[in-house]
């Protein structure tokens, strides 16, 4: 690549204005790269804040509804669903997961009835329905892998059954995605996609999001043994071909600023639809430094989930999505 010399060239004349500088721009965004997750509890008409996420509470049955219609108004195409279980709930075996009948499946088929044109995408990971507060089933200090794959499987036919658009196993489990894909086919869902967290590293970035979901208090130890280590990068390319090779129509990696390079390098690698997680550690930082004014908090925002697009991702799960999605209007 190379450049004329000054003063033939320039850069300041495609600069000097805002229609000038929007003719020229590389990358945007746009409403269509968002996913917006929101946060589910039981209840009616009401919402419970979330401390550690400014702006972000966990919404009644009823209150999930009027929030996707709002979305689907604003033109956001998807919806990611969290619950936030009773402990009364949750077990070793986690076995609240897989009923038909269970917050997140109600809500699906709520959401499903009102706004049957938006994406509803779910969350599965056995973390929010056991009691050791892991992503898989526990059992002497140990996360069993197979054991946790035959209960993921059934909490994904739920689900597909339920109404669920997207399928988003967020457990890193080995081995699930092929036995979610052939589960779905064998069921009748063929058309349901999957979008792997394939590349979902050991983050100290998900703490407000464990508090949303109510795991926090509950975990013991770390998560260490089936996420991966910030470490890697090689791992990641890996990770995400297996998945693809499985069944995976859509790839994520989480969390996403402090892994823009990992984002790059997936997109470059496979030409597959790459999908980043504006997590909760990410958002609570920018919402706490524009709250304390040290940033301007909407230009901090668009600056960060611009950075998402140059790093290659085609989507954006952001709680920032209906700020945005209002401030493109």
């Amino acid at each position: 690549m190379t450049t004329g010399s000054f003063p033939a060239t320039r850069f300041r004349r495609t600069k000097r204005t805002d229609a000038l500088r929007r003719l020229v721009r590389e990358t945007s965004l746009s409403v269509d790269d968002l996913i917006w997750p929101i946060f589910i509890r039981e209840g009616e008409d009401d919402e419970t804040p979330v401390p550690s996420m400014p702006g972000v509470s966990r919404l009644t049955p009823d209150r999930a509804v009027k929030a996707a219609e709002m979305a689907a108004g604003l033109g956001i195409p998807a919806i990611c669903l969290f619950p936030y279980i009773d402990t009364a709930l949750k077990t070793e075996l986690c076995e609240e997961a897989w009923n038909p009948d269970n917050l997140s499946n109600r809500v699906t088929r709520a959401i499903k009835a009102a706004v049957p044109d938006i994406a509803i995408m779910t969350d599965v990971a056995l973390d929010p329905y056991n009691i050791n507060g892991h992503d898989g089933i526990v059992r002497d200090g140990v996360i069993l892998n197979d054991e946790s794959v035959a209960a993921l499987v059934k909490m994904t036919l739920a689900q597909a059954d339920a109404g669920a658009d997207i399928i988003g196993p967020s457990d890193m489990m080995d081995g699930r995605i092929n036995a979610m894909r052939q589960a779905l086919e064998n069921a009748g869902h063929k058309d349901v996609c999957i979008l792997s967290y394939a590349a979902k590293y050991a983050s100290a970035f998900y703490g407000p999001f464990r508090d949303a979901v109510g795991a926090s208090g509950l975990l013991t130890g770390d998560k260490k043994t089936y996420q991966m280590d910030p470490g890697n990068t090689d791992e990641a390319l890996r990770l995400v071909e297996r998945d693809l090779r499985e069944g995976a129509d859509m790839v994520m990696v989480k969390p996403g600023m402090p892994y823009l390079d990992i984002c790059r390098r997936v997109s470059d690698a496979f030409g597959a639809p790459v999908a980043a997680y504006q997590v909760s550690g990410e958002y609570a930082m920018i919402k706490a430094a524009a709250e304390n004014g040290w940033l301007d908090g909407e230009m901090a925002m668009f600056e960060s989930l611009l950075a998402f697009k140059r790093a290659g991702c085609d989507a954006i799960l952001t709680y920032f999505a209906v700020d945005v999605a209002r401030a493109l209007l």
